[in-house]
């Protein structure tokens, strides 16, 4: 597959393809860059790979060559001729024409042998935070997801406490994955170019989770202590009981009168688990 801005153009030209801003469309170009997400991600051939958004087939064409199996899914039907054409040559590849938000992944992926999964994804950042949602709440048992996004949203899934893109969904990532950096990459290895740099981001599924008494409960307050991020949590938690969370709080070396953003992710797993057993005992 030829992977320059020339060749890529004239292919697309070729099937009468026509970049769509709606899906965030910005396909990768760079061959180098490719290799480097591939051999940081360790695909080898007991692995099957979910690709989301394959686009035309850069990354999946050099997927083809170490995975097991890769199952891709394709918004954009119009690419359809465009991915003929540039994985004909694999018989280890199937990609699905729709949207993965509305897909069924965990009855898919039901005819394939594998042992390990992984999804992989050149995604638009207004879709990240879904895709990752819809992974952990179908249950999906991937063992790794390596994505490229914009840089800024990246810095914000690797976040500590105590810095500024700390957040909510910071905390449900920690929750179940170790996140880290594989690489950086530039904004000229794309067809168009974007506005920003991007980033690839490796998310490995924790072996063992801290024990929540009740998930939902555990992640609705999470977003409610975050819900205005320069609040206090006596001003974001005013529909809990405040004396309770004081009490609970400075067990851990905390206070009301503290920002969300400084509270690490145990701490929230023990207020959040005590004040549902101190809510019990009154009940």
């Amino acid at each position: 597959m030829e992977y320059s801005p020339k060749k890529m153009q004239q292919k697309l030209n070729s099937h009468q393809f026509h970049f769509k801003k709606n899906y965030g469309q910005n396909f990768i170009i760079d061959r180098n860059i490719i290799e480097k997400i591939i051999l940081a991600s360790q695909i080898d051939n007991e692995t099957l790979v979910i690709e989301v958004g394959p686009g035309a087939g850069s990354l999946t064409v050099e997927l083809a060559q170490y995975a097991k199996q890769i199952l891709c899914y394709e918004i954009d039907t119009t690419l359809k001729p465009v991915l003929e054409d540039n994985l004909k040559l694999y018989n280890n590849v199937d990609v699905i024409y729709s949207d993965f938000l509305k897909s069924s992944p965990l009855v898919d992926i039901k005819k394939y042998q594998y042992n390990k999964l992984y999804v992989i994804g050149n995604l638009p950042y207004y879709i990240t935070t879904p895709i990752i949602m819809k992974i952990v709440e179908d249950h999906l048992p991937v063992d790794k997801l390596v994505i490229m996004v914009q840089k800024e949203v990246g810095d914000r899934f690797r976040a500590k406490p105590g810095t500024r893109d700390y957040g909510s969904f910071t905390v449900f990532l920690d929750y179940y994955f170790d996140v880290h950096k594989l690489l950086d990459v530039s904004r000229n290895v794309f067809l168009p170019k974007p506005n920003v740099d991007s980033i690839v981001v490796e998310f490995t599924r924790k072996k063992e989770q801290l024990p929540l008494l009740d998930d939902a409960f555990f992640f609705q307050f999470v977003r409610d202590c975050f819900k205005q991020k320069r609040k206090t949590l006596r001003n974001n938690l005013k529909k809990y009981d405040l004396n309770i969370l004081e009490s609970l709080l400075q067990e851990q070396g905390y206070s009301l009168q503290d920002r969300a953003e400084k509270l690490p992710l145990n701490v929230f797993v023990v207020v959040a688990n005590k004040y549902i057993e101190s809510r019990n005992l009154d009940d």
